[in-house]
C-alpha cells in the first residue's frame, strides 16, 4: 500500500511527465533552399494545455552567425483541440552567406516545484545557395555595343515646350512693362514747402543742432544723422532737389544738373555729406576739430547759397534805370 501511495505521489509532483506527451514544438523554414539575400520565414509552434506555463525563447537579430533576422517575432496564438492551445512565432530572416545551416531545436520552458523542464523541437534546415551566372556565349564572336537607337521627336513631345517657352517669354516682358512703369510714376504726395525762405529754416537748425552739443557728449553718429539732414532738406527747400529719399551720389548727381553751384560750394557739399555717410556707415570716430570744421561747412554752404531777397527800393531803381535807359 505505501509503495503505490508514493508512485501516485511522484506523478502527480512531476505534472511535465504526466503531460510530456502533450506538449508538442516544432520549428522550420517555410522553404529548406533559399538563394543569397532572399527572405523566407522561420516558425516556432508550441501545442500545449491551457493549464502548463510554458515559455518560448524569443530570438532578437540571429538565428545563427549566418542567418539574419529582419522581421519578428509576429505573436499568434489560438485555440487548437479541447483543453489545448496552440501558440506561433513567426520570423523573416535571410542570409548572405552560401552554405547548408543547422538551427538548433527551440526549446519550451516548464517551471515546476523540483526545477525547470523543457521541451525540445527538433532541428531546422536552410541551404543558401549562390546566383549561378552562364558565363557570356562567345561562340558566334564578339560584337560591338550597339549604339542607341534615336528615335525623332513628334509634334506632342516638341510643342509644350514651344508654349512652355511662349509663357516665359510673355512673363518676362509684362514684369519689364510694369517695372518701367513704376519707375516713371512719382509720389502722390510731396512735402509743401514752407512759407520761410531756405536759409532762415536752415540757420535755425543749425543753431538748436549747435545747442544741443551731441558730439560733445559722445552722440557723434546722431549729430552727423542731424548736420546732413539739414543740409538735405535745405537742398530741398533751396533748389527743390528731393536729397532726403536720394543716397549721396544720387544728391550730387541731382544738384549738379539742377542747380549752378560754383564748385568750391560743390565741393563743401560733397565733403558734408560723404563726411556724414563715413560716420554713419562706416563707424569712423571724427576728431573733435573735425565735428567744428563739418558744421562751419555746412553754415558757410547755406550762407554761400541762400537767395538774397531783393527790397522794393532796390527794383525800383533797377525800373527807374531801365526806363531812362529806355528814354
Amino acid at each position: 500500500m505505501s509503495r503505490h501511495f508514493r508512485i501516485l505521489f511522484l506523478l502527480f509532483s512531476f505534472p511535465g511527465v504526466m503531460s510530456s506527451q502533450e506538449v508538442k514544438i516544432n520549428a522550420s523554414f517555410d522553404t529548406a533552399r533559399i538563394f543569397i539575400g532572399d527572405q523566407v520565414k522561420y516558425t516556432v509552434t508550441l501545442e500545449k494545455p491551457e493549464t502548463l506555463l510554458l515559455n518560448l525563447p524569443v530570438f532578437k537579430d540571429t538565428l545563427l552567425k549566418q542567418i539574419e533576422i529582419l522581421q519578428g517575432p509576429k505573436v499568434d496564438s489560438a485555440a487548437a483541440e479541447k483543453g489545448f492551445v496552440k501558440i506561433k512565432h513567426e520570423y523573416i530572416v535571410t542570409s548572405f552567406d552560401s552554405g547548408f545551416y543547422q538551427v538548433p531545436p527551440v526549446y519550451a520552458e516548464l517551471k515546476t516545484g523540483s526545477g525547470v523542464r523543457r521541451y525540445y523541437s527538433d532541428y531546422a534546415w536552410l541551404e543558401v545557395m549562390r546566383v549561378k551566372i552562364n558565363p557570356p556565349d562567345t561562340a558566334s564572336g564578339i560584337f560591338d555595343i550597339v549604339d542607341p537607337v534615336k528615335i525623332p521627336l513628334t509634334a506632342g513631345e516638341i510643342i509644350p515646350w514651344i508654349l512652355l517657352a511662349a509663357l516665359v517669354i510673355i512673363v518676362i516682358w509684362l514684369t519689364i512693362r510694369l517695372i518701367k512703369r513704376f519707375r516713371k510714376v512719382k509720389p502722390a504726395y510731396l512735402p509743401e514747402r514752407p512759407s520761410e525762405p531756405a536759409h532762415v529754416i536752415a540757420f535755425r537748425e543749425l543753431e538748436n543742432l549747435k545747442m544741443l552739443k551731441l558730439w560733445q557728449k559722445g552722440e557723434t553718429k546722431e549729430y552727423y544723422s542731424r548736420l546732413t539732414e539739414i543740409v538735405r532738406q535745405y537742398l530741398y527747400n533751396r533748389f527743390s532737389v528731393e536729397s532726403m529719399e536720394m543716397t549721396t551720389p544720387e544728391t550730387l548727381d541731382a544738384v549738379e544738373k539742377s542747380a549752378s553751384l560754383a564748385d568750391s560750394h560743390f565741393r563743401i557739399l560733397r565733403t558734408i555729406l560723404t563726411g556724414g555717410d563715413l560716420v554713419k556707415f562706416a563707424k569712423y570716430n571724427p576728431e573733435p576739430s573735425e565735428n567744428e570744421l563739418h558744421f562751419n561747412y555746412a553754415w558757410d554752404f547755406v550762407k554761400a547759397t541762400m537767395m538774397v531777397p531783393v527790397s522794393t527800393e532796390e527794383r525800383g531803381n533797377t525800373t527807374d534805370k531801365s526806363e531812362e535807359e529806355t528814354k
